[in-house]
């Protein structure tokens, strides 16, 4: 076997995924417990909210998730029947579905930033550092821009 099970890169692409689900775990199970929210749909809910016009159509809001489109369909429906976002037509192509954030999302939205930035910072900043934090988010766009062939 010409390939090592000791090379550098598989040890960092295991600790990269084991520090990922760890990380996605207790977020999520702190989150839940303080405000009843799941981390995925607190992700949707920050991803409209950052984007322009506070809406991105069913497909890019997928891939930002990280959904398939099955699953996004699902999270939508929820999220929709929570009052939390809203289906729209595109006001330039009507065959194209938005989704955008509705009040009670930015509400809901707003009382759930405190917990979810104190469960970041007990957890990811008091682990590595503001400075490393900062170097973690350059190097995860790096490699999200270099998968996905965008630049940011």
């Amino acid at each position: 076997m010409s390939a090592s099970l000791e090379d550098e890169r598989i040890t960092a692409v295991g600790l990269f995924l084991e520090a990922h689900a760890e990380l996605v775990g207790v977020l999520d199970r702190e989150l839940r417990a303080a405000c009843g929210l799941r981390l995925k749909w607190l992700e949707v809910l920050i991803r409209l909210a950052r984007s322009p016009g506070q809406s991105l159509t069913a497909s890019d809001l997928a891939r930002a998730v990280v959904l398939s489109s099955g699953g996004a369909t699902r999270l939508v429906d929820r999220l929709e029947h929570d009052g939390l976002i809203q289906r729209r037509a595109d006001e330039r192509d009507r065959r194209i579905v938005r989704v955008a954030l509705t009040e009670r999302g930015h509400a809901v939205l707003g009382s759930a930033l405190p917990a979810h930035l104190e469960s970041i910072d007990r957890h990811l900043v008091a682990s590595l550092g503001a400075d490393r934090v900062n170097s973690l988010a350059e190097v995860s766009r790096a490699l999200r821009d270099g998968l996905s062939g965008r630049s940011s």
